[in-house]
């Protein structure tokens, strides 16, 4: 399955970089926990705000990775931190 990152989500990652605790590490970290979405795409837990299966997240703190499970890929549409309030982008 293919993964695929929104702009919106890759937003999020530029916006987060002036955050000094957010390293290469934690970067590579991110990366691989979305790379076994390709696998495993409903390891994910579906994000309670919505209740839509189709939209998951999965949780690596203080981000909320959410994506957008369609039957061939996978959309990442956020990296989000988790105390902010989630929003989906319309497109």
């Amino acid at each position: 399955m293919k993964i695929f990152f929104s702009n919106s989500a890759i937003e999020d990652y530029y916006f987060e970089q002036v955050v000094p605790q957010i390293d290469e590490n934690f970067v590579a970290a991110i990366v691989q926990q979305v790379e076994k979405l390709s696998d495993y795409p409903d390891i994910g837990r579906v994000v309670p705000e919505f209740k839509d299966q189709s939209i998951r997240e999965l949780i690596h703190s203080p981000f909320r990775i959410v994506y957008f499970r369609e039957s061939a890929a996978i959309k990442i549409i956020r990296v989000w931190r988790s105390e902010r309030l989630l929003q989906i982008p319309e497109h």
